[in-house]
């Protein structure tokens, strides 16, 4: 392994970390020698990716968090610095989506739920690893990468599904702000965006074989993305071979955007 991607002894916070993305980046930064916390709210998910991340040998830990609340995120935070004593690599990956029938119906309590989770949720995240690596720069330590999970929807017609678009392409504005005000701690602040890929989020999708059709006809490799392939740019965006990379955004969706 490159030394520059070596993550032995360093700490990293994986919200949403149960499945799906989130769990496919986890378990690369185990594998890049990182302790890792994951955050969810199925006990029974929380547990089966500690199942999976434990093979790799380092320290892996799994809390219930729900991320829509703001008072969670920083008890939640707290606990995982007593449990680890610090987080170098914080990935704001925690999301869910609606599919309305029409913009015209979008509204009510799940609009609302979609925003604290989505935007909100994120923004609390990313805030108390800016808070807790600030403290650390200030004590002699600088140093950190925060990396949030938005998607490829934020700056390309998402019809139905406005309020998912608005949320990640509203997360983009806290990244970049983020990587302006924090650079001088040390702190490395970019985003990914994902294409189509195989989760249970996008599982009604995948269901749907004109979809599906129409989709790949789109994407040069004419598959869906897999969880796993984003253990790569995890671990580059943890790790010091990222070191001089901040502020962006990364596309991961197979070459869809540029077909």
């Amino acid at each position: 392994m490159l030394k520059a991607f070596d993550l032995t002894g360093r700490v990293a916070l994986v919200t949403g970390g149960n499945g799906g993305i989130g769990l496919g980046m986890a378990e690369g930064l185990a594998q890049a020698g990182a302790n890792v916390e994951i955050w969810g709210t199925s006990p029974e998910k929380n547990a089966r990716a500690l199942e999976q991340l434990k093979p790799y040998g380092t320290k892996v830990n799994a809390r219930i968090i729900d991320v829509s609340s703001e008072e969670n995120i920083v008890s939640g935070f707290n606990a995982t610095l007593a449990a680890f004593g610090r987080v170098d690599a914080c990935f704001a990956n925690a999301g869910v989506s609606n599919r309305w029938r029409s913009f015209l119906d979008m509204g009510g309590d799940e609009y609302r739920r979609l925003m604290t989770i989505n935007l909100d949720g994120m923004a609390w995240t990313m805030r108390e690893a800016c808070r807790h690596m600030k403290a650390r720069a200030e004590a002699g330590d600088p140093g950190g990468s925060i990396v949030a999970v938005s998607s490829m929807v934020s700056d390309q017609g998402g019809p139905r599904n406005q309020d998912y678009a608005a949320s990640k392409a509203g997360v983009l504005g806290f990244v970049r702000g983020i990587a302006v005000e924090f650079a001088r701690y040390g702190v490395r602040c970019n985003a990914i965006e994902p294409g189509w890929v195989e989760t249970d989020m996008t599982g009604a999708l995948q269901a749907n074989p004109k979809f599906t059709e129409q989709v790949l006809s789109r994407v040069p490799q004419r598959r869906w993305g897999k969880a796993e392939e984003f253990a790569g740019v995890a671990v580059y965006l943890a790790s010091d071979a990222s070191s001089f990379h901040n502020g962006d955004c990364i596309r991961v969706d197979g070459g869809y955007s540029v077909f």
